[in-house]
């Protein structure tokens, strides 16, 4: 945690951007176990993310964007919308970030 602590906000959710873009990419039938794999490291930055930060507000934000991953994460069928959805509203965390939703999310 220490080491992900020493990243700027927008830095870390840019990384976790980029696991959830992963995961998206992972669509077909046979990837199931490495989409949810990539999901559960999307987790893990997420969870080491708001463990770093004393904002509350910040913390609070993510953990409700933390929730809406859990529908992707336990849903069945693939939904590249809900994915890119997921991954616009995490961008629009920070200014940075944002710069990137017409790349990975629109």
């Amino acid at each position: 945690m220490e080491r992900w602590a020493e990243f700027e906000f927008g830095d870390q959710i840019l990384m976790i951007a980029a696991e959830l873009h992963r995961a998206s990419k992972l669509i077909r039938a046979d990837d199931g176990d490495r989409r949810r794999n990539s999901l559960e490291r999307v987790y893990a930055l997420v969870d080491l993310t708001i463990a770093c930060h004393p904002q509350r507000s910040r913390r609070r934000e993510l953990l409700r964007w933390r929730e809406m991953l859990g529908g992707l994460y336990l849903g069945t069928a693939v939904a590249p919308g809900e994915s890119r959805s997921l991954l616009r509203a995490l961008l629009q965390f920070d200014p940075v970030a944002a710069r990137q939703i017409p790349y990975v999310a629109a």
